[in-house]
């Protein structure tokens, strides 16, 4: 019993704190302000457990030096007013103040400035606070954004925080393990442990700050941006200085997303339809409702194919109808190939013959400067619950379905990779890569203006789709960034999940009237955000294609320890540098597998790591030294460096290494191996037989092989594999 009654005592005082808060922002509301004053603002950090140092509001300079004496001085003085937002720049700030004739002297002169800065301010006293002395100066805040909503945000405080803009993001509400991460998410994370001589920082103190802030901000959404700067971070404890909280009592959370079961229900219907509807359907070449048509029917596609036409009896042997609600029998897809103008009349035929989803091709809409009819065609799909991908794409591929549901050309190599792009040039790259590269995709699709479905609806079907063992997109935007993060941090643990984010500017997050809104214009939130769903994160187009490409094809790695063999110095040189920048960790060679490495090699050679075999070696010496890296478990992954010599020519090279894999492989060894290979032309060749067996192979760079084994290991780590 006395445990119920403790439980019951901890909600309430949650509930309290929550109406004490309540009460707060409803005065504020009723005044018709969009800050709070510095006293609310502490009357809330105290409520939500954030603290503040001990202060007072005095009404004259009597009352400022008894406030003052009370609590000891040095204090720090300052102005309250909804009027004056930024303080110092009123010259309303005292800081040290020592005694109780100059809290009187601070109190006049605050008071005088206030007016001078703006005469018709509503003063309502001046704030007495005890001045805190010594520790690092950080911030913790928080901003609304357009897309991912709620965030948190740590970083160096005081004076410096918008010159170095060294901050870090999580999504609000942010557990313990987030705000911890946090604090070694910054570049500047070594001055938390003590610099020179220095104390370290009190973590758990910290964490917690920034808990209880992503929390607040969490219950009540009008809170748009919060400022905690500077937070004094001792050994001891973390106090906030100065509170700033701003209001907007009109935001508006977004709308939850629809529910997982929802989306996989429509989606499977979508991507792996029974029948499909062509509007627009033609036999006219050049036409793209002749394009999709075709697309259908010579890529092999075995569901019914319903081509939709106003006039046509037949189109390519196949009956036409003249509205999607003649068909006799169900409709899972629609594709539509008609004009914009005509699309809204189409959708709603659809509607009423409950087609769950349609993939619209035109353009013409919000992209072309017409969102009145982009506004008109989601209305009709939310009537009718028609999920929309697009409009303004090049339609979808389904690979284990032999669906070209496109325009483009068709595309029937099978693998386990999805890829996505919001772009329809950027479509076309992916399948020309993956048609060059021989990498067999479950799915490409185009998500254009993502009026509806978008890369968390993607996610959805791609997790359970036993065809797909990884997901790389390309966006320009994240139309609901936490619906994706929430996806992402769900799928990421199962398959690996790659982003390429076109667009690397502003997060959209409102006009900033606090430090952190100014630190949210850049692209730190996006990174942030992606690396705390486990997302990894693609620089380029190229990197995302060839992640894709290569996060498959090896295995997962059972440790941090990399070991780079080469034939060539320099290229061991570069090869170590690539493994520092991609957050790889070179092993440390212990002396007996030093002294097992040297049996192989010449004696002007170098073991340690990079072990170089130098230039001249035979074949049997990489063979040797690779089979030794493969078969010591200490060693978790082998980069191989290789120069193009006429002592081990490439294919004899690649070979080798083929054969020496597959050896191991029969005992039950399988590592991560990436190689570089340096040389003519044949090399490329070389590269290319490596591959498609297994090691990601490529000529003419260090950076690439390392770049894949690194987002392989960025992979399961996230995953929690390793």
């Amino acid at each position: 019993m006395a445990h119920s009654q403790d439980a019951a005592r901890k909600i309430d005082v949650g509930q309290q704190a929550k109406a004490d808060v309540r009460k707060i922002l409803d005065a504020v509301k009723a005044d018709k302000r969009t800050s709070l004053t510095a006293p609310e603002g502490k009357l809330v950090c105290d409520a939500y457990g954030i603290p503040v140092p001990k202060e007072g509001v005095a009404k004259s300079a009597a009352d400022a030096a008894k406030i003052a004496t009370g609590m000891g001085f040095p204090v720090v003085m300052k102005i309250v007013s909804p009027d004056i937002l930024h303080k110092t720049e009123a010259g309303g700030v005292i800081v040290g103040v020592k005694t109780a004739a100059d809290a009187e002297k601070a109190y006049e002169t605050i008071l005088a400035n206030a007016k001078k800065y703006k005469a018709d301010a509503k003063i309502e006293g001046i704030q007495v606070q005890q001045m805190l002395l010594g520790g690092t100066e950080v911030i913790v805040g928080s901003i609304t954004d357009g897309s991912f909503g709620k965030l948190v945000a740590f970083g160096l405080g005081g004076v410096l925080v918008e010159v170095l803009k060294d901050v870090t993001f999580r999504l609000a509400p942010a557990t313990n393990a987030d705000a911890l991460s946090m604090l070694d998410g910054i570049q500047a994370h070594e001055m938390l442990q003590g610099v020179r001589g220095g104390d370290p920082v009190n973590r758990e103190a910290l964490a917690e700050i920034i808990v209880n802030v992503s929390q607040l901000v969490s219950d009540f959404p009008e809170i748009i941006e919060l400022d905690l700067n500077p937070v004094f971070a001792t050994k001891k404890d973390a106090i906030a200085a100065d509170v700033r909280i701003v209001v907007d009592f009109d935001y508006k959370p977004r709308p939850a997303p629809r529910s997982n079961e929802e989306i996989v229900t429509a989606m499977n219907r979508i991507m792996m339809p029974k029948s499909v509807a062509v509007i627009g359907a033609s036999a006219e070449d050049g036409k793209i409702g002749n394009s999709v048509m075709k697309n259908l029917i010579n890529g092999g596609y075995k569901g019914d194919i319903y081509p939709i036409h106003p006039k046509a009896d037949e189109i390519m042997g196949r009956k036409a109808y003249k509205s999607v609600k003649d068909v006799p029998g169900v409709i899972d897809t629609a594709v539509f190939a008609i004009p914009a103008k005509f699309v809204a009349g189409a959708l709603i035929e659809c509607g009423e013959k409950k087609i769950p989803g349609a993939i619209l091709i035109p353009s013409g809409f919000a992209e072309a400067h017409e969102p009145a009819l982009q506004e008109e065609i989601v209305a009709i799909g939310n009537k009718y619950n028609v999920r929309l991908m697009g409009p303004n794409i090049y339609g979808f591929y389904y690979t284990p379905a032999n669906l070209c549901a496109t325009f483009c050309t068709a595309y029937d190599v099978k693998g386990s990779t999805a890829l996505s792009s919001q772009s329809g040039g950027i479509g076309m790259a992916i399948i020309g890569f993956s048609r060059s590269a021989k990498m067999g995709v479950s799915a490409i699709v185009g998500l254009g203006n993502k009026s509806d479905i978008d890369e968390d609806d993607l996610l959805a079907f791609f997790e359970q789709d036993k065809n797909t063992n990884i997901i790389a997109m390309h966006c320009e935007d994240l139309k609901d960034g936490r619906a994706f993060a929430e996806a992402a941090k769900r799928v990421s643990k199962k398959k690996p999940v790659v982003v390429l984010k076109a667009g690397r500017t502003s997060a959209g997050a409102k006009a900033a009237a606090s430090h952190t809104g100014a630190l949210a214009g850049n692209d730190k939130i996006y990174e942030d955000v992606l690396k705390q769903s486990g997302v990894i994160r693609a620089r380029s187009l190229r990197q995302l294609l060839e992640f894709a490409r290569g996060i498959p094809a090896l295995p997962t790695p059972k440790g941090e320890n990399v070991l780079i063999i080469t034939g060539a110095g320099g290229s061991g040189v570069l090869l170590s540098d690539s493994v520092v920048d991609n957050g790889l960790s070179l092993m440390k060679m212990p002396d007996d597998l030093d002294t097992a490495f040297r049996k192989f090699i010449p004696p002007f050679g170098a073991a340690g790591n990079p072990v170089d075999i130098t230039g001249g070696e035979p074949p049997i010496t990489y063979v040797n030294t690779v089979k030794l890296g493969l078969s010591d478990e200490r060693i978790h992954s082998l980069i191989l460096g290789y120069w193009h010599t006429i002592v081990t020519p490439p294919m004899v090279f690649a070979r080798n290494m083929v054969e020496v894999k597959k050896e191991m492989e029969a005992k039950g060894i399988s590592k991560p191996m990436v190689a570089s290979l340096a040389g003519d032309i044949e090399v490329e060749e070389a590269a290319e037989y490596l591959y498609q067996n297994g090691i990601p192979a490529y000529a003419y760079s260090t950076e690439l092989p390392v770049e894949v084994l690194g987002a392989k290991y960025k992979w399961a780590r996230g995953a929690g594999l390793l």
